[in-house]
This record gives C-alpha cells, sequence and structure tokens, in this order.
C-alpha cells in the first residue's frame, strides 16, 4: 500500500470507533421507565393481606377480594372521614379496575401479599361522589435527579428514583406533571447539569419542546450507613432557572431492597410539598420564561422590517407621534403617552449576549415587554420591544445603549 494511503487506513478504525461511541451515548443501556398514564383512577396502595384457600390459586383469589374490600373502606375513609357502607364483592369487581402487586409471597394453600387497588373514576366517583381535581398548575418538567456515590444521575441510567416518578399517578394532584423517561436525545439534553443552567433563551427552547412553563428538580441523596445496611434518603424540592428552594424532608430504608419502597414514599411526599407550595403561591411559572404571543401578520410585518436596512421604524415612530405634521398645519404638538412597538437588531454571539441584551432592555423605562422574534447565536437577532411613553425618549436610551 502507497505511504500515502496509510493514514487513511489508520483513521478509518479510529471513525469507526467514534461512531460506536456516539451511537453508545445515545442508544446505550436502557435509559428510563416511561411513565404510566393517569387516567384519574383512585388509587389505594399498601394494602395488606393474610388468606389461606384450598389451593395456591384459590388463596390469591380470596386475597385479592379481601385486597378489594379493604381498600374501599380505606377510600371512603378518606374521601368522608369515616366508615362507609359496604359493597359486594360482585359490585366491587364492577368498580375496581387493577389490583397493583407490590409484594406476594404465594404457598400450598396460603397468600400473603401487600397490594394497591385502582378503582375506576367514572364508576366510584358516583358512589364516593368526589369528582376530579378542577385546578391545575402550569406544565412543569420534571427532571429527577440522584446522587449516589456523590455522582448525579438523571437518565444516564435506570434509578429508582425515576422509577417511582414514572409509577406515580399523577391524576389526583394539582400539580401538572410532564415526565420525560431518556428515550432518545433526551438523555443527553436533560441531566443534573440544567440545574446550574441561567439562560432563558436556552430554558425556551427545552421547555417548548416538551410543551412546559417551567422546571422542578425533585432531588434525593443517597448516603449509606455501611454495605448491606441502612439507607437515608435526603430530598429536597427546587424549581425554575434560578434553581429556587422549596422544601426537604427525610427518609430511611432498613437495607438496599427497601429503596423502592422509600422512593416511592418520597415521590407521594414530593408531591405533597409541591401542591403546598403551589396552592400558598411559592410555586408559579416565571414570567421571563413564557413568550409573548405574535400573529402571524404581525411576525411577517417585523421580519420585513428587519430585513430592509433603508428604512428605520423607531425613526418612523418619532415622526408620526411627536407632532411635526401638526406644527406644519399650524396645530399643536399632542402629548406623546401612546404604544409604540419596534424592531431592535442585536448582535447575539453567545446565549448570554442574548440574555443581556433583553435585561438592558427591559431596564430602560416606559417598556412594557421584551420578545426575541429571530434567535441568531453568532448572528443578528432580532428583538422586538413594546414602549409606553414618548418616542422620543426611548430613541434616545436606545442610542444610549447602542442599539440600532
Amino acid at each position: 500500500m502507497p505511504k500515502s494511503l496509510w493514514k487513511y487506513a489508520l483513521a478509518l478504525p479510529l471513525l469507526a470507533g467514534s461512531a460506536v461511541l456516539v451511537h453508545a451515548q445515545i442508544e446505550g443501556p436502557k435509559r428510563g421507565i416511561p411513565p404510566i398514564a393517569s387516567s384519574g383512577d383512585f388509587e389505594v396502595t399498601g394494602v395488606i393481606v393474610n388468606v389461606t384457600g384450598k389451593n395456591a390459586d384459590d388463596a390469591r383469589r380470596a386475597g385479592w377480594q379481601e385486597a378489594q374490600r379493604k381498600a374501599w373502606s380505606m377510600l371512603w375513609a378518606k374521601t368522608h372521614g369515616g366508615a362507609g357502607a359496604s359493597l359486594s364483592d360482585s359490585t366491587l369487581d364492577g368498580i375496581v379496575s387493577a389490583i397493583i402487586v407490590e409484594e406476594e409471597q404465594i404457598g400450598p394453600r396460603r397468600y400473603i401479599a401487600k397490594l394497591g387497588v385502582s378503582f375506576d373514576r367514572a364508576r366510584a366517583g358516583q358512589l364516593l361522589g368526589v369528582k376530579g381535581v378542577s385546578r391545575k398548575s402550569a406544565p412543569l418538567l420534571v427532571i429527577p435527579v440522584m446522587y449516589s456515590n456523590g455522582a448525579p444521575y438523571v437518565f444516564e441510567q435506570q434509578t429508582p428514583w425515576q422509577a417511582a416518578w414514572a409509577k406515580f399517578r399523577t391524576a389526583d394532584s394539582t400539580i401538572d406533571y410532564v415526565r420525560p423517561y431518556g428515550g432518545g436525545g433526551e438523555s443527553l439534553l436533560i441531566n443534573a447539569g440544567q440545574m446550574e443552567r441561567r439562560s432563558r433563551s436556552w430554558w425556551r427552547v427545552i421547555l417548548d419542546q416538551f410543551g412546559a412553563a417551567d422546571v422542578i428538580y425533585p432531588i434525593v441523596r443517597l448516603e449509606r450507613q455501611y454495605p448491606g445496611g441502612p439507607v437515608i434518603g435526603k430530598f429536597a424540592a427546587r424549581y425554575g432557572p434560578e434553581n429556587r428552594f422549596l422544601g426537604s424532608f427525610t427518609l430511611r430504608a432498613q437495607n438496599p431492597e427497601g429503596i423502592p419502597v422509600m422512593m416511592a414514599e418520597g415521590v407521594r411526599k414530593m408531591d405533597e410539598l409541591l401542591q403546598q407550595a403551589f396552592i400558598s403561591g411559592r410555586l408559579r411559572a416565571e414570567a421571563s420564561l413564557l413568550l409573548e404571543e405574535i400573529d402571524e401578520e404581525d411576525l411577517e410585518e417585523l421580519e420585513e422590517e428587519a430585513a430592509t436596512e433603508t428604512e428605520d421604524p423607531l425613526a418612523d415612530a418619532v415622526d408620526a407621534l411627536s407632532g411635526r405634521a401638526a406644527n406644519e398645519q399650524g396645530g399643536q404638538s399632542p402629548v406623546a403617552a401612546q404604544q409604540v412597538i419596534v424592531t431592535v437588531q442585536v448582535s447575539t454571539p453567545t446565549p448570554e449576549a442574548v440574555d443581556r441584551a433583553e435585561a438592558s432592555l427591559r431596564s430602560i423605562p416606559g417598556v412594557r415587554s421584551v420578545s426575541t422574534t429571530s434567535l441568531a447565536l453568532g448572528g443578528t437577532s432580532v428583538m422586538r420591544v413594546t414602549f409606553q411613553g414618548d418616542p422620543a425618549a426611548l430613541n434616545a436610551a436606545l442610542q444610549s445603549r447602542g442599539f440600532r
């Protein structure tokens, strides 16, 4: 082989290895667990049964029927605060939609288990007289972060914390959860490093992909006392681009086998904490993450104005509202206190430059809103500014800050 071709022959294995590496980073092992569909059914968990039967199948059937009766009593006590009328097994069979096996031990004639019972909301709701949740929060993107052995995990690998969030039924919560599971490129886009990201522009892109208005970080840190011994879980709730703290609590598992149960309890308590924060007004979507809605016609006009360098919309607005025409006809200048909408071209080499430009525009007295209508990192972006007041003052303020 000629010497000039040796370098290409040596490069081919390296390129092939790089392709495999990138593929492994995106595909790799199983990332997360897809969330269950929260249909709104009433669910009662932790129902313990201990029954016997003629054989294993008969004992299990008897255990499930007893679990249905116990679960109905627990559900009635939870919704009405007391003992209610018992229902026949045939009626319970008609309103129970699923039996969830949490733990079970099956013997030749004995069945010991911890079960969950799910009741159909439409049928059971009529008997209970209970309606669904009427008030919900804005859609919130859930990024479950688990620290184990000092390292943070989200979707890099399957974790019991993400699994607990995937299994959690959200229908009865006042929080509208948006739960990704790490499929495709989500494991690269959503990771623990997002908690340190402050750029609103980048967050808008991420939240828009999932149809969310803000982000919450349920965090757990696992501390193992010794191999095979107790595990302490320290839970904390944070939210928003500023990573604001909402609350925390601590749970304990007797051994590593009890971690899934501890995580399920952690999700339930975390949901209670978030609901309390939402009701008290501490958990609400940040205004800087909400983009102002623009009609298609207005967007086309803004793009045409930004593309035409010879036109100066700000100067036109100043001329129209400053009363020059009235002066030429012998009239008096009206007081300039009207609303002006102008486009501003800004050099944006980095996402931080976009944030700085928006902050600088919002700091101008009289500016009502600022939104980026055309984002071009490494080039010139276009921003839409709504101003209330004297256009001449806006013109001077923009020029003093270096905008055009």
